[in-house]
């Protein structure tokens, strides 16, 4: 039980002097990143699906 004690103190000090936080602005351009390459993804996996379902239907229409 001691290590583990030992191990949350440890862990609290250095997430409160040792890492580095991101300031607000580069957190919030991150997120807009991510939001933007989610949707571009989307979007790309949507054309691609729209593509495959009218290639299968005319295949096996024939």
């Amino acid at each position: 039980m001691r290590k583990f004690i030992n191990y949350c103190k440890e862990s609290f000090v250095e997430l409160t002097t040792k890492v580095t936080w991101p300031t607000w602005e580069k957190l919030q351009g991150s997120a807009i990143l991510v939001m933007v390459a989610t949707v571009i993804i989307a979007v790309a996996l949507f054309i691609i699906d729209y593509a495959f379902q009218h290639l299968m239907s005319a295949i096996y229409t024939l």
